[in-house]
């Protein structure tokens, strides 16, 4: 009840008769996660390739514009996401196999004494399923059997999405020789919990399917879901049923591309439909995102992270702001369009919040519960400041202002909100919030293992700055 009277204090008696919020319970929730999807790739964030089902979570709720991950690569991405805490505290900052977090012997390895969202939620009296991409290591103790999931369909890493020898399957052109694609290697990735399975049709639906059977079999108790697809990551593949959707592009590479990201399209439908299938869509808290934008090497004609500039592998938007959408039918109120900004690292609290647990300080947790930011019991701002290093290489938000320090020899301030092409560099007009900043990150950085340095670099030029980016 006490949460009911801060609602309507909040929103007011009619706002509250469409919105109130069941008593306290358990939700159930889904979590939804796409890899190399770009800000500009999902049809309610302006991409061309429809992705209506990917919007509905949307409209049904919430549409996050200035969504980030805690890393433009994905392995870092994935620790930060996991854990609710800055992967920089164990060093893992880098995707570059060189670079171990510390202590590990793996680049992959989260360590076993950081908690994942999964050991919450288990902790909490949830069936854990993870269906897809894992990324955190598969040795004995790091699995994700280990790691709080009862369990697991899906891959360490990457692998092959079709079998090169089925029938109308269509593959990019320029990356014929890519061994994902091409070899026997690239199709054994698949597993079902430890034990090797077979891959026997679209990867993507194959793990779509596991999460609705996944949910047919848990419908009766509290349930937490996790389909972090690999699409649409190279290799760059799709079957016939979503290549012929795209008859109007002629860049086959695109066309192949847009297949892919309605594939995710249609299995977030599959999962959304089984919600409603089993009537579990007002005891669902549902959220969908990526783990990085999308990749240079196969954004055909750069479109795939607009309006922002850059892409995965450095830290200008296009490599660290992703679609972020979440429901829950009856809990948040819908149509929201939420631009202040939000972090990966707020889906673990979020997601405890979800299961009604109330002290999570176990957890040393650096994101925080957004649900009262989106009922109306808070109407402040998440986060003051969020922070990002790719070893020499720094970010930092605050509010509607990004500042990025290239090393000593290069300082950046943008508004990230009005000029989303970060074309305009303000750091000479506001010199105070530039030393404010950078006075903050130095804070955060005390709490953080040292920067790390990659021998794998890639090279960015816009607004004519050259920079050398740590991957």
């Amino acid at each position: 009840m006490k949460r009911r009277n801060r609602i309507a204090a909040a929103l007011g008696v009619a706002t509250l008769l469409s919105f109130e919020p069941a008593v306290a319970e358990q939700a159930n929730v889904v979590f939804l996660f796409a890899d190399d999807l770009g800000y500009g790739s999902v049809s309610s964030y302006g991409s061309d390739i429809p992705t209506p089902h990917i919007d509905s979570i949307g409209r049904n709720g919430v549409r996050f514009t200035s969504g980030y991950m805690t890393a433009p690569v994905c392995n870092p991405s994935r620790h930060g996401m996991m854990t609710g805490r800055y992967q920089q505290r164990w060093g893992k900052e880098l995707n570059s196999q060189t670079v171990m977090p510390v202590g590990q012997t793996d680049r992959r390895d989260l360590p076993r004494d950081q908690k994942t969202i999964a050991n919450g939620m288990k902790a909490a009296g949830y069936r854990t399923g993870a269906f897809g991409k894992w990324q955190l290591s598969v040795k004995d103790g790091y699995h994700p059997l280990d790691r709080g999931f009862d369990e697991f369909v899906g891959m360490e890493s990457g692998m092959s999405h079709v079998d090169p020898r089925w029938p109308d399957v269509h593959i990019a052109p320029q990356a014929p020789d890519d061994p994902r694609q091409a070899t026997e290697a690239g199709l054994k990735g698949l597993f079902r919990g430890r034990e090797p399975v077979e891959l026997e049709e679209l990867l993507t639906e194959r793990l779509a399917r596991e999460g609705v059977e996944f949910i047919g079999r848990n419908k009766e108790r509290p349930f937490f879901l996790y389909v972090p697809f690999y699409s649409p990551h190279s290799p760059i593949q799709t079957t016939e049923k979503y290549y012929r959707r795209f008859p109007d592009i002629e860049d086959e590479t695109r066309r192949i591309y847009a297949g892919m990201i309605s594939a995710v399209d249609d299995a977030v439908g599959a999962v959304l439909a089984k919600l409603r299938e089993e009537g579990l869509e007002e005891k669902t808290l549902v959220i969908f995102a990526s783990d990085n934008g999308a990749a240079e090497t196969y954004d055909v004609g750069h479109v795939a992270n607009l309006p922002l500039i850059g892409h995965k592998r450095n830290l200008y938007g296009g490599g660290i702001r992703i679609p972020y959408l979440m429901q829950w039918k009856g809990r948040v109120p819908a149509g929201q369009t939420y631009t202040k900004p939000v972090s990966s690292l707020d889906l673990f609290p979020t997601f405890l919040a979800a299961a009604d647990l109330e002290d999570v300080s176990q957890y040393k947790l650096d994101g925080v519960n957004l649900l009262p930011y989106l009922d109306g019991t808070n109407a402040g701002t998440p986060h003051e400041y969020l922070f990002w290093r790719s070893g020499p290489n720094l970010a930092v938000r605050h509010g509607e202002w990004k500042l990025l320090l290239v090393g000593s020899e290069m300082t950046r301030l943008y508004n990230a909100d009005k000029d989303p092409s970060e074309s305009e560099d303000m750091s000479t007009k506001r010199p105070e919030l530039v030393k404010q900043m950078k006075q903050a990150h130095d804070r955060w950085a005390k709490e953080m293992a040292p920067p790390r340095e990659s021998s794998r670099k890639v090279r960015t030029n816009y607004n004519d700055d050259e920079i050398d980016w740590h991957i």
